[in-house]
């Protein structure tokens, strides 16, 4: 028997051994969300979560460890019109803190903002979800007191 007549053969005996089997297995797409890979025809609004900052981190480091997450939008280092065009949304955060006069761009998306080296005292911190553009969808504040060390007065 021919190498091609062998194989032939073979493929003919597979096809009917998965023919007998039964019905052919597919795999289950889950319908819980879009995928990542096609673009989305309406998408529903963005949402941002800010939770108080981390107690032990706080007290004991004067570092602020303040956890976020987002719904519908993605954390990307993205920028520009082009970037305004990613299907499902995505962007960046502003993070203002005690109402200085300007702000830091977060592209990383690690799900909390550090601050350490805070002094004592009462402070304040401003997360916004902005476009690539820059133009701020939504934001949570977030304020808390930084304890003096001991020994130390403020």
């Amino acid at each position: 028997m021919s190498k091609l007549a062998m194989i032939t053969a073979l493929g003919l005996a597979a096809t009917a051994l998965l023919t007998a089997a039964g019905p052919a297995v597919r795999a289950e797409t889950p319908s819980a969300g879009p995928t990542q890979y096609l673009p989305l025809r309406t998408e529903p609004e963005p949402k941002l979560h800010v939770d108080p900052p981390l107690a032990e981190p706080l007290v004991g480091r004067r570092t602020a460890i303040i956890p976020y997450r987002t719904e519908n939008f993605r954390i990307l280092p993205i920028f520009g019109v082009g970037a305004s065009d990613v299907s499902p949304r995505a962007g960046h955060l502003h993070v203002t803190v005690d109402d200085l006069p300007w702000h830091w761009a977060d592209a990383g998306g690690t799900g909390a903002i550090v601050l350490a080296g805070l002094p004592a005292g009462e402070h304040k911190v401003l997360i916004e979800i902005a476009t690539p553009e820059h133009h701020v969808i939504s934001g949570k504040a977030v304020s808390f007191t930084v304890p003096a060390a001991p020994g130390q007065h403020h």
